[in-house]
């Protein structure tokens, strides 16, 4: 069995011939001007893809990279320098180049490491790390995925399934004095269908995954549950009718569908667009902008999601956030550069993408607590309008909060009913403005099935999304029915 929390000193230390006092030097060279803060990421990344196209294999893939980034804060600056030849003298060179930001020379400052030598809980607990799954094993079911979709329905003509695998190893310093070391495991199958009748071809896509072992795709037949939703959007997609456009109400269904909260809103809630003013939510802290059903959260701490863990890339605990309670703006996310400035507290949202890059605040699993109404009754009350199911791609101006979604699957609502599927279905609305549109609230809440990917600044990490069922009024949505 293979031990989950590597120590610091085993895992990256004793790897590179060095040793925490050397480091403690190297954090005191990036002070040794005027600095309010310096730290070391280390990181150990082994990534493997295999994907299935036709029923054949198409591509098989394996990165391996390590390096280290050194950082240093100085008020609002932030000097940056990054090596993947982690040695003493790079350290020092990294050193020396971020912590240039600062003008005035100061005496170097005493640096003590004490902090604990491995992430202080284990949201993902793993007995096989996914990336010890032989590629046979991993071949042999993208076969069946691919055998499963075909059985589903004839019109079924293609199948595209990828699985991605990864391990990541992290180990931060702090001139804070804190050293913690974490194992981060990762996990995503996605399946794109194709369907094809007469001359229409249409696609469905649906996969999931998390901080997880391989066999949690065989866990309640997971991946045979993935492949027939994918294959069933893309049949359902053969018979879809154009969407109607114009102001209507618009009831969203669970889970995936909170791609338009993180989206629309959460990133307007980021430490770095309030402190800069530039967000829609800027200077409304306690202030009414949903409304009053409506509770959002950032929660890091959920076991083995795809957006948890133990620690940010900052060495901090992540964190339950309330962001929105009752419709009142209670909290932003912060990283420690923006937390500081703001003067307010740390949430554990510094996220990076590889130690090539500065953290900066990012969602976890961001999602909508659930409401007291079934989903059947907020159905009912909607005399005319849409039910969106899913969603693909989209566009936020996070200044104005304005966006525009796709609608993957959706369907009309005729006198409190769902009826018939139609494609081409845009939602198009501003994210506050929508917050405050909500009349009605699910107690059906679902998190997403674990795909996840957010992209801010060129990078990108992995998140997790939720919402319940819920009922927004007068909402934009573009189609091809006036």
């Amino acid at each position: 069995m293979q031990s989950r929390a590597l120590s610091p000193e085993r895992s990256f230390l004793d790897q590179h011939d060095l040793t925490a006092q050397q480091l403690e030097q190297v954090l005191g060279t990036a002070l040794e001007r005027r600095a309010d803060y310096a730290d070391l990421y280390f990181e150990a990344r082994s990534a493997e893809a295999v994907s299935l196209e036709e029923g054949l294999v198409k591509k098989t893939a394996r990165s391996i990279s390590q390096g280290v980034g050194v950082r240093v804060l100085a008020d609002d600056k932030t000097g940056y320098a990054h090596s993947d030849d982690i040695t003493l003298d790079t350290l020092q060179i990294a050193a020396r180049t971020a912590r240039t930001i600062a003008q005035e020379a100061d005496e170097a400052q005493s640096i003590s490491l004490s902090g604990p030598s491995h992430a202080p809980r284990d949201l993902y607990p793993l007995q096989t790390p996914p990336t010890a799954i032989p590629l046979t094993e991993r071949i042999t079911l993208l076969q069946r995925i691919d055998e499963e979709a075909r059985r589903y329905d004839p019109r079924i003509t293609n199948v595209l399934a990828s699985l991605t695998v990864e391990q990541k190893q992290v180990l931060i310093l702090t001139s804070a004095g804190a050293m913690v070391a974490d194992t981060q495991p990762l996990l995503r199958l996605q399946i794109t269908c194709i369907a094809t009748q007469g001359t229409t071809r249409q696609q469905g896509s649906h996969g999931g995954g998390g901080r997880v072992e391989f066999n949690f795709l065989f866990e309640q037949d997971r991946w045979r549950t993935f492949t027939r939703e994918a294959a069933r959007q893309a049949i359902l997609s053969l018979d879809a009718v154009p969407a109607p456009a114009g102001t209507m109400t618009v009831v969203l269904g669970p889970g995936w569908p909170g791609i338009l909260l993180h989206e629309a809103i959460g990133h307007g809630l980021e430490g770095d667009f309030n402190r800069k003013k530039v967000s829609a939510f800027s200077d409304l802290m306690g202030k009414k902008v949903a409304a009053e059903l409506c509770t959002v959260v950032d929660d890091g701490t959920l076991p083995n999601r795809r957006g948890s863990l133990n620690v940010d890339d900052e060495g901090t605990p992540t964190n339950r956030t309330v962001l929105i309670e009752k419709g009142i703006l209670k909290g932003y996310l912060q990283d420690r550069l923006n937390a500081t400035l703001m003067k307010m507290p740390l949430t554990g949202n510094g996220r990076r993408e590889s130690f090539a890059h500065m953290p900066m605040p990012r969602m976890t699993n961001t999602f909508m607590l659930p409401g007291e109404a079934t989903p059947e009754d907020i159905l009912k009350s909607v005399p005319r309008g849409l039910y969106a199911v899913s969603f693909g791609g989209g566009q936020v101006d996070i200044t104005s909060g304005k966006f525009v979604f796709s609608a993957s699957e959706a369907y009309l609502i005729e006198d409190g009913k769902v009826t018939q599927p139609v494609k081409g279905a845009t939602l198009i609305g501003n994210g506050p403005q929508v917050l405050t549109r909500i009349s009605m609230v699910g107690n059906d809440l679902k998190l997403d099935d674990g795909i996840g990917t957010c992209g801010k600044e060129g990078q990108s990490v992995p998140v997790g999304v939720g919402l319940p069922t819920i009922r927004i009024d007068g909402l934009t949505v573009g189609g091809t029915q006036a």
